[in-house]
């Protein structure tokens, strides 16, 4: 039986550009055209909703639960980052930037700007 190689992390950032294709479409064909066509306001509602259920299934139920949760919880927070302009290159950038840095030291320097 051959290998299979799990999905790489490029794979949001393939995703994120699926997301951007979506703008425009009929929001009657695509789920993530109708995220952009209601706005930014319930694309958030669905982030925090995805947030929600995904800390329910860390809490009671199984890995594979919690992992199907939090993919769709990344899939919401691209669709957010694709309203708002972020670009995820941006967001990798900061997050390499903060790497070896503590968590308790990278928070005190947020408070003291």
């Amino acid at each position: 039986m051959p290998t299979i190689n799990p999905p790489s992390p490029e794979v949001l950032d393939e995703l994120f550009q699926v997301i951007q294709g979506r703008k425009g479409d009929d929001p009657s064909t695509s789920y993530t055209a109708k995220l952009f066509h209601r706005g930014v306001g319930k694309i958030c509602q669905k982030l925090g909703e995805e947030a929600v259920e995904t800390i329910v299934a860390a809490l009671d139920e199984s890995p594979d639960k919690v992992t199907a949760e939090s993919a769709d919880l990344l899939y919401h927070l691209l669709v957010l980052w694709a309203e708002k302009g972020v670009d995820p290159a941006a967001v990798w950038t900061e997050l390499a930037r903060r790497r070896g840095t503590s968590g308790l030291d990278e928070k005190r320097s947020r408070t003291a700007q």
